[in-house]
């Protein structure tokens, strides 16, 4: 049975991932500083312990691995409603635990006899910084603001790997919507209290991306042979806060026309609030060129499934 390896598997998309992969019979290992506490794992997921830093105790599993999927970084968000500001201390902890994850990829993949077939490297539709209206495809230019410059140095901590005849393939997430965490618990509460409506000005737009798409978008990246290079991971269809806000209130049977202002915003979200207030218009242009095919390409649909079922 094949096997991929999961840094960062314990998250929210990396749960999901696991389930995902183990589901279509491959043996999944997540890599975790606390496996003991790494809990609700299909039986063909095992956690691995790691230090988030090098390759020791863990590297051997890349030799023959079908892929290693690099998921791992300190959260953007912070782990509770108030929490984790962009201190300069903070930022430091966002950007190295970055690097080091990348760095720890490279050096099981360099010590492999038999290398991994596909590194995928996690990034964000943040790589481009903030570009009002213009769309984008995986051609854009990286932006110079502090999401861009992380976003950029992730991708580039495993960039190495191709000089070992590794594949990579680079995954630019949009926000991630799921009712296990990330933004959309957090941006549904106005709704729930009957006072949603549009985030910021409204006008920005939110590149937004079923979880059932992104686990099999990644999936797909990881057995198409061809795959190689950045992939926006966002559902074709990105819509303004504006119009993804009445949508919601629509879907919740919530009054969606209450501004939520950048500040109210900036509470619930924390750090995060800058996905949703400096958005960007990405398309998912190479997976769509490679013959991949989005579930949830619309998002009325996509938040039917999430809240209705």
């Amino acid at each position: 049975m094949s096997h991929i390896i999961i840094t960062g598997g314990a998250g929210m998309i990396g749960r999901a991932l696991a389930a995902e992969l183990a589901q279509a019979h491959y043996a999944v290992i997540v890599l975790s500083r606390n496996p003991d506490r790494v809990a609700g794992l299909p039986p063909a997921v095992r956690a691995e312990r790691w230090d988030g830093k090098t390759a020791q105790g863990w590297g051997r599993l890349a030799e023959g691995a079908a892929a290693i999927v690099n998921l791992a970084g300190e959260s953007i968000a912070g782990e509770s409603l108030f929490s984790g500001r962009w201190t300069p201390e903070r930022k430091q902890q966002i950007r190295q635990s970055r690097l080091d994850a990348g760095a720890a990829v490279v050096e099981a993949t360099r010590a492999a006899f038999i290398k991994p077939r596909v590194v995928i490297q996690a990034s964000g539709v943040g790589y481009y910084g903030p570009l009002g209206d213009q769309p984008v495809t995986e051609a854009g230019r990286a932006g110079d603001d502090f999401l861009a410059t992380v976003a950029g140095q992730w991708e580039d901590s495993t960039a190495a790997v191709e000089t070992l005849g590794v594949r990579r393939a680079i995954i630019r997430t949009g926000v991630v919507l799921s009712t296990a965490g990330g933004a959309l618990p957090r941006l549904l509460l106005p709704y729930r209290f009957f006072v949603g409506g549009p985030l910021g000005g409204g006008r920005q737009w939110l590149s937004w991306i079923h979880m059932a798409d992104q686990v099999a978008a990644i999936r797909f990246l990881i057995e198409t042979s061809g795959a190689a290079g950045a992939f926006n991971l966002a559902a074709p269809n990105p819509l303004t806060n504006a119009a993804f806000g009445k949508i919601v209130g629509k879907v919740m049977r919530r009054p969606s026309f209450v501004p939520v202002p950048a500040f109210v915003l900036c509470l619930l979200l924390g750090p995060m609030a800058t996905t949703v207030l400096d958005g960007q218009r990405a398309v998912p242009q190479r997976l769509l060129e490679l013959g991949f095919t989005f579930r949830f390409p619309e998002a009325e649909a996509a938040l039917r499934d999430l809240l209705m079922t």
